[in-house]
């Protein structure tokens, strides 16, 4: 079968060249010699207009980490629960325009770290820095390499381009982040901001696109396969004259805790249950879009407060639609092709079944679906588990997948057991997780399989995800170069040159790529459980704490300069506790350790908003802290956005109530 066409070739080389020509082209005027070098590269001259600066926060924000991430989670058991992500994003952005940006702009900081120097000290800032950074190059940078990357091996697996294989991910990977590496050495934020106005507008344009053939097919697929990948007992006869809308929700019925067009989930459920809709979602939420480098250096480009507040306005607009191009496909995915997920998750499982093959004394572990598709096996594995435990496995326990898969569960809860009072020489080794489907190749086998070739439409979608990658790369790398020069170097060699500066973010860039595009093809290991769920517990190690202290800086004007840094030093080590605190063997340890990472941040957070309290009541100061001020910025609040706000909130709400 043909996977691509001469026109979409064209399409997609035209798209391309004409994108980043035009980033550079916008950018061209800046002079990095001039008295506003560092500004003009880092935050586009403080120029950006509010449909720039919406569009550029929804291209940077919105990459293959959703089409491949969010929608390998819908495909998996999540459904629409992982939309939440999306829609309460919207609500988190109408806040951050009106309680964090009029700060932030009126402060005229290059970087969000920089705050904290102003409100609480030096050393907070180096922190946060120093924190921010490294998790910004280890997880979201190579996060997208990697799901780029993603796209490619799946899309293009068995083909090769000028003697690379493109079915392997660590090729993938390099040439996704050297192509975003070449864009943002080059062009700034200025370059990234006009070519997100075209990528962001044809990134939504492509998910519509495919999410149109995703339903379009399910209409025309056969009941009989269909039927198989329901939530719950279907008769096939009955798929037959149902709409595809009506199909959709009874493949895909339930009650919320099997369901997947619920946007709730249980309080068992490990990565979005319903507490965390209380609080635990939130704080990512906020950490992301109100203090995250790479989002916020969009609005801190802002002209005036008026058109930052609209930017960010119409983006949390653009959030609502998301979960229909990416959300609703990737349920459709499983519906319609597990089939093919399960035979990209034989790729992913080779290595694994090699060390068994080859007899290495580790004890292998697999998922249910694992379980249920490879019978023979399964049985294999735990029969080689059972014997390396000294246990045995009766002839009832192997002629069932359910009961298989709970009898390896047990043998891994044995060894754990063993490995926590055994001596280190005698630690019981354990295998990557073998799983059944590989849910991050849902989108990239939906490209695969619907649409056409020849008539430049694969083109045009392949040319605004290959742009929407290196869009989020690019806004990724500047802001960390950015952190790399203002908030470190600058601050070790004074008085700088604004051409020195530059050139200091430049080669930050090259070399934070190149970390980056080492992690990421170890990515594809199954122990992640998905770039999504990687992505978003990683975050928990800073994200708790950071908003914490801010909340503290903008609202409690006497809280101690010192807080600031007891807060980010806290909130590692309690994450860090609350994530491996169950390997102690202390019962109450391991209860907590049982905590989904979302309501492990919220124990957090609150823990570290009653420190700040604590110290606040104790050490207040004795009169608020003076923060400077940009007299060149107009801090006007908008009116227009105000009343944008309240429909964005209103929608947001209309929608829970639907997919409640």
């Amino acid at each position: 079968m043909e996977l691509i066409g001469v026109s979409d070739v064209l399409v997609f080389i035209v798209f391309v060249v004409s994108v980043i020509t035009i980033g550079l082209w916008k950018s061209k005027g800046e002079e990095i010699h001039s008295e506003h070098g560092a500004q003009d590269y880092f935050l586009a001259g403080r120029g950006l207009t509010w449909w720039l600066v919406g569009f550029s926060l929804i291209a940077a924000n919105i990459s293959t980490e959703q089409f491949v991430g969010m929608s390998g989670k819908a495909a998996d058991w999540l459904g629409m629960a992982i939309a939440s992500y999306e829609w309460m994003a919207a609500i988190t952005l109408v806040v951050v325009a009106f309680l964090f940006l009029p700060t932030f702009l009126k402060s005229g900081i290059y970087t969000i770290p920089e705050f904290l120097e102003y409100r609480y000290n030096t050393f907070a800032r180096t922190i946060m820095a120093i924190t921010t950074m490294i998790i910004l190059v280890g997880v979201p940078t190579a996060s997208v390499i990697y799901s780029g990357a993603k796209v490619i091996c799946v899309f293009f697996q068995g083909k090769t381009l000028l003697g690379l294989d493109l079915g392997n991910i660590t090729v993938g990977c390099w040439i996704i982040g050297t192509l975003a590496a070449i864009y943002v050495f080059a062009g700034g934020l200025k370059a990234c901001a006009w070519a997100d106005l075209i990528q962001g507008a044809a990134l939504i344009l492509g998910g519509v696109v495919i999410a149109y053939f995703a339903l379009r097919a399910l209409g025309l697929a056969d009941p009989h396969q269909l039927a198989s990948s329901a939530t719950t007992a279907v008769d096939p006869e009955h798929l037959k004259g149902m709409g595809i809308i009506e199909r959709l929700r009874t493949l895909n019925a339930g009650n919320w805790e099997v369901g997947k067009m619920h946007m709730v989930r249980p309080a068992s459920d490990p990565e979005v249950p319903w507490t965390a809709l209380v609080v635990g979602l939130w704080i990512p939420n906020f950490f992301y879009w109100g203090l995250n480098q790479y989002i916020t250096q969009r609005t801190l480009g802002s002209k005036s407060l008026d058109e930052g507040q609209k930017g960010v306005m119409f983006a949390a607009f653009l959030k609502l639609i998301v979960p229909f191009v990416v959300v609703i496909p990737g349920i459709l995915a499983f519906n319609m092709f597990s089939g093919d997920l399960h035979k990209q998750a034989n790729v992913k499982n080779e290595h694994i079944m090699d060390e068994f093959q080859a007899g290495e004394q580790k004890l292998f572990v697999f998922t249910d679906s694992f379980a249920e598709l490879n019978g023979d096996a399964t049985r294999a594995l735990l029969t080689h588990n059972a014997a390396l435990m000294s246990q045995t496995v009766d002839s009832t326990t192997l002629s069932s997948a359910a009961l298989m898969y709970d009898a390896n569960s047990k043998l891994i809860q044995l060894a754990t057991e063993r490995n926590r009072s055994a001596q280190a020489d005698q630690t019981i080794k354990m295998s990557d997780k073998l799983v059944g489907y590989d849910f991050d190749a849902a989108f990239p086998t939906l490209l695969k399989r619907l649409l056409p070739v020849g008539f430049g439409i694969l083109g045009f979608v392949l040319a605004a995800i290959f742009g929407a990658v290196v869009s989020s790369l690019a806004s990724m790398l500047n802001s960390a170069s950015t952190i790399a020069t203002m908030d470190i170097y600058n601050k070790v060699k004074k008085q700088s040159s604004q051409y020195e500066l530059v050139t200091v973010g430049r080669v930050c860039t090259v070399l934070f790529v190149l970390i980056a595009m080492f992690i990421a093809p170890k990515l594809d290991s199954p122990k992640f459980g998905g770039i999504f769920t990687f992505i978003q517990e990683f975050q928990g190690f800073i994200s708790p704490g950071v908003l914490a202290i801010f909340l503290f800086g903008l609202l409690v004007h006497r809280a101690p300069r010192f807080a600031g840094t007891v807060g980010l030093i806290l909130n590692p080590i309690l994450y860090g506790i609350l994530k491996w605190g169950g390997k102690t063997g202390i019962g109450f340890m391991e209860t907590l350790s049982g905590l989904s990472f979302l309501d492990r941040m919220a124990v957090c957070f609150f823990i570290v908003l009653a420190t700040l309290t604590v110290i606040t009541i104790l050490k207040p100061l004795p009169k608020p802290v003076e923060l400077p001020v940009n007299e060149k910025m107009d801090v006007t609040a908008s009116k227009k956005a105000k009343t944008y706000g309240l429909v964005v909130v209103g929608l947001t709400l209309l929608l829970y109530v639907i997919f409640w």
